[in-house]
């Protein structure tokens, strides 16, 4: 299976000002792909440490997407970063750079900085109108704003895709984890192309675990629900 790592970057992410909603968002979309998540990092808005993370993930995932710091401010440094990160040099897209002037006739050249990508990186329009993203080898590198993330990985995802999606079946019980911490067991050990998770949770009402069962395998998925609600109903009585 395709794996992925998410790159956030921002000083706002790991203060707690700003929510990282868009890790969340892509996590749900890699795996209706056919990408496992196995990171969803924050970084801070220095070269140094974006360039460190990306040469790290980009040579234990198969892809990495990044988002945030491709605007225009000193502490949008994400440009200058995976450059670093690549050992390449920053050059400015004439093709790119003319739209943006085009795009931002109240402030060309602000705008045309933009442009300004590393070496042998394919550019990746925004179909919102800022700053554009691009691709360097396997790093995906896409805007920080929600709705141009959102709206620039919808031009990628078909590229993307990797195999059949990552598909789930969950369902909430008025129980403890370890009522049934044997039978997440017996579904792991029966079925082990299939994720198990348990996330209990405890309010006015009692106690609750909400069970989660993910795979790629839709057969596979079937099955281990089939198994896992008969045991479980078996056991709860």
């Amino acid at each position: 299976m395709a794996t992925a790592a998410i790159v956030t970057i921002g000083n706002e992410l790991l203060s707690g000002d700003v929510e990282n909603t868009n890790g969340s968002w892509l996590a749900r979309r890699l795996e209706a792909a056919g990408i496992a998540v196995r990171l969803i990092a924050v970084v801070p808005d220095e070269i140094e440490e974006i360039a460190t993370t990306l040469r790290e993930q980009g040579d234990r995932a198969d892809l990495v997407v990044v988002t945030g710091g491709l605007g225009g401010t000193p502490d949008d440094v994400t440009r200058e970063a995976v450059a670093a990160a690549f050992g390449a040099e920053q050059t400015e897209y004439a093709q790119v750079a003319a739209g943006l002037r085009a795009n931002f006739p109240n402030d060309p050249e602000y705008a045309a900085r933009w442009a300004m990508l590393p070496a042998g990186s394919r550019p990746l329009a925004n179909p919102l109108g800022g700053a554009p993203g691009f691709l360097l080898q396997n790093v995906y590198v896409l805007p920080g704003l929600p709705a141009e993330m959102e709206a620039m990985y919808e031009t990628i995802e078909n590229e993307l895709r990797a195999g059949p999606p990552i598909s789930s079946w969950r369902r909430t019980y008025r129980t403890t984890e370890s009522r049934i911490v044997a039978i997440l067991r017996q579904t792991l050990e029966i079925y082990p192309q299939v994720r198990v998770g348990s996330y209990p949770s405890f309010g006015a009402h009692g106690p609750h675990v909400e069970v989660v069962l993910k795979s790629d395998d839709p057969d596979a998925l079937e099955s281990a629900v089939t198994w896992f609600t008969r045991a479980l109903e078996q056991r709860l009585g």
